[in-house]
């Protein structure tokens, strides 16, 4: 499985994201990390271009609804709406339902087990 780990907006902390990308690496999944401050167009476009099945935007800012979601529109846009999005970082728990009704994948709140992160992109990677 290849996975893209993306910080999109201002928000300029990626060292869960960091940590995160390692974990999978060592749990033999391919990870491209795009860097800081990404725009989600930016972000969809690296996905398309890699080839990726998973996209994980890693938002600290409080903007995760409105960057998941047009990166979400974006892949659809590119015909690429088969490419799931999860959302990790600083995430209240009234928002997990919203962004699932986006169509995000799922959601890993600050503190979630890297076990958790990557037994869910197993289990993706097997289906």
């Amino acid at each position: 499985m290849k996975v893209l780990i993306a910080k999109p907006g201002l928000d300029g902390h990626d060292r869960g994201a960091k940590v995160v990308a390692q974990a999978l690496r060592d749990a033999g999944l391919e990870v491209v990390y795009t860097g800081l401050k990404r725009t989600p167009e930016e972000i969809v476009h690296a996905a398309i271009q890699e080839d990726v099945e998973v996209i994980g935007l890693s938002v600290l800012s409080g903007a995760h609804a409105l960057l998941a979601q047009r990166v979400l529109e974006g892949l659809r846009a590119q015909g690429a709406g088969e490419i799931k999005v999860v959302v990790g970082g600083i995430v209240p728990p009234r928002d997990v339902e919203a962004l699932a009704a986006l169509g995000v994948a799922r959601v890993f709140p600050m503190g979630t087990p890297l076990g958790d992160i990557v037994a869910a992109f197993k289990e993706w990677s097997r289906s």
